[in-house]
């Protein structure tokens, strides 16, 4: 055992020293916060941690998830002493180019998520668990935590989910190490109160001094042989800035490298240091993985002409289907599937749903986790409530996610329930991220094609539905495509453009009919693929029209919605072009639909009013 014990120390030192290194030579970094946890993390690398190196997406492999981000110098180190490549290429930390970032990225192909905003990665965890559970994998999930990140609430989320889906195959690793960046953490170094909440969660709780290697293996001993239904937690007391007595328990060095003369200071106190040690992972039993392709899924639905159909039931029923199609298929709810219609899939595919309660922060980081492995998870909530998880959603794209947002109950057309429950800044947020596609059905054709088309598109994708019924605009044969549009009136005499989504491509069209009983014809385009949007049909509108004018209605707020990337698309071109946007412009209140789209200003007789207007100052200018 003493010998097992020395190895154990040795490489441990390993750790420190390229953890120390790599942030001098870049001049930056966390490298105290990498110290208090080379200890316990040499372990589990050296004796318990079950991979395939040469294949990081292997499903039979365990997970490691660097929760505490800033640590990255850490997370480079293990993978370089288990011989992914060499040490010296540590040495490109933080440069510009290097797989090794400042913070875990997918730039590094052992990362499984981007992480480095805090209290995200237990989330992520309890996903790649939650996987390995449902589909009989032997992996187990390790998931290293700082003591700061534990103030996020997004960490109690995921416990409570961790527990309650009986994830016994997830081991938490609390890095206690007192000091956070701005001073001491809440708790500080008294264990009893970390012990106590996670004991509160459902957790096996172990409380070790995460620097005994042997009180470190006990408890690993402990973590992989769990024989009980719950998540495990390994609370380690431990010491920011372990090894270096001038960094040991010293505040005022979070996030600062070391300099050149400091950095031999502390590799002087750490000893002989024999490079050449390596880690043995053990070898998974098999390589297995998930499909990357997926195949085009033609949904086979039909609708009546003279019925109306809520396009949020549409796309429940057309998610069912796609799931008979794609067993990679995932569907996750934050307690509203009756109201997203993701109800049948759940019904349909037990063993792929996958129920959050209310908590859209923790569902999309379980998203992002089940997406590293391949599943292709459906994120259903109200769109309101996916505002509550922006920075979750915004860590997932940088993880190179693939996940398929749907949010109902869109703009203030859902009436009654006021404007809590209005999502009427959602394009914004999604537009924002690159390559994100966002599609707006009006009504139940376009919603199953769409939905289909969702699945095609490798990566973020966000569709709106709606909750009042509507009337069916297609027949069940017509087409579409991502960034397309449907131009749905038109003539030879056409005044100007109109370019409508979602529900107000309907009051364009009563609009566009009442003008014309006027004598006055107008273009109407559904712009059914917000982002990208059809660039090319809206400037080819406004070449044929009389006018160079465009009108965009949405419900949705003013700025950063479909009206902006409209504008962007038909902006810089040779003709003169004016664009008026019609959006929500105020806070709305509770009310008939009909009232709340006057309101704002995007019911027909507001576009009616809006073009009459036109009308007159053309007249007026001769």
């Amino acid at each position: 055992m003493q010998n097992i014990l020395q190895d154990l120390q040795e490489k441990a030192k390993l750790i420190r020293k390229w953890s120390m290194a790599s942030t001098t030579e870049a001049g930056s970094g966390h490298p105290t916060s990498c110290l208090s946890a080379a200890d316990i993390t040499t372990v589990l690398f050296d004796k318990y941690f079950t991979y395939d190196i040469k294949n990081p997406l292997n499903l039979y492999n365990d997970r490691f998830v660097l929760s505490k981000g800033h640590a990255a110098p850490l997370l480079y180190s293990l993978f370089g002493v288990a011989g992914a490549y060499p040490l010296e290429e540590i040495k490109t930390l933080r440069k510009f180019g290097s797989r090794f970032e400042g913070h875990p990225t997918p730039k590094f192909v052992y990362a499984e998520a981007a992480t480095g905003s805090l209290g995200q990665g237990l989330s992520v965890g309890a996903g790649l668990a939650l996987l390995a559970k449902r589909e009989n994998l032997p992996a187990k999930t390790y998931v290293l935590l700082g003591d700061g990140e534990l103030a996020e609430g997004q960490v109690w989320e995921a416990a409570n989910f961790a527990s309650f889906h009986k994830l016994n195959n997830l081991v938490a690793i609390l890095d206690i190490n007192r000091l956070a960046q701005s001073g001491e953490t809440m708790f500080g170094h008294h264990m009893e109160k970390y012990v106590d909440r996670f004991k509160g969660f459902g957790f096996e709780v172990i409380s070790i001094n995460g620097h005994d290697m042997e009180a470190i293996i006990n408890a690993f001993e402990k973590a992989v042989n769990n024989k009980t239904d719950r998540p495990v937690a390994i609370v380690a007391e431990t010491v920011k800035g372990k090894g270096i007595s001038f960094l040991e328990d010293k505040d005022g060095w979070h996030g600062k490298a070391l300099k050149k003369d400091e950095l031999q200071k502390a590799l002087i106190e750490l000893g002989n240091i024999d490079d050449t040690l390596r880690f043995n992972f053990k070898k998974p039993e098999q390589v297995e993985f998930t499909e990357e392709e997926t195949e085009h899924v033609d949904i086979d639905l039909s609708f009546e002409k003279d019925k109306e159909y809520a396009t949020r039931e549409v796309f429940g029923d057309a998610l069912v289907k796609l799931g008979e199609k794609n067993k990679e298929i995932y569907t996750l709810d934050g307690d509203v599937k009756n109201s997203t219609f993701t109800l049948p899939f759940f019904k349909a595919f037990p063993d792929r749903s996958v129920e959050c309660y209310i908590a859209e922060q923790n569902m999309v980081s379980v998203a992002a986790g089940l997406s590293r492995l391949g599943k292709i998870p459906f994120v259903g909530t109200f769109g309101a409530f996916l505002t509550r998880a922006a920075d979750q959603i915004r860590m997932a794209r940088v993880s190179e996610a693939n996940i398929k947002f749907i949010g109902s109950h869109v703009g203030v057309s859902i009436g009654e329930d006021g404007p809590s429950q209005m999502a009427l800044e959602d394009i914004a947020m999604f537009g924002a991220l690159p390559d994100t596609i966002i599609f707006q059905p009006a009504d139940a054709v376009s919603t199953v094609k769409l939905t289909s088309l969702l699945l095609d598109y490798y990566g973020f994708a966000y569709m709106r539905t709606l909750r009042p019924k509507t009337p069916v605009l297609y027949k069940d044969d017509e087409q579409f495509k991502i960034g397309g549009s449907k131009i749905l009136r038109q003539s030879a005499s056409d005044l100007l453009t109109i370019a409508a989504t979602g529900i107000t491509v309907f009051e364009a069209l009563k609009a566009a009919d009442e003008l014309k009983e006027q004598g006055i014809n107008v273009r109407v385009v559904d712009c059914y693929s917000i982002n990208p949007i059809d660039k090319n049909t809206l400037i080819k509108c406004l070449h044929v029209t009389k006018k160079q004018i465009l009108i965009t209605v949405e419900d949705h707020f003013t700025h950063g919605g479909m009206g902006d990337l409209a504008t962007a698309a038909v902006a810089g071109n040779d003709i003169k072009i004016h664009v008026e946007k019609l959006a929500v412009t105020h806070i709305s209140e509770s009310g008939k639909m009909e009232e709340l789209l006057q309101d704002a200003g995007i019911d027909a007789a507001s576009i009616v009013a809006k073009v009459k207007g036109f009308v007159t100052v053309l007249q007026k200018a001769g």
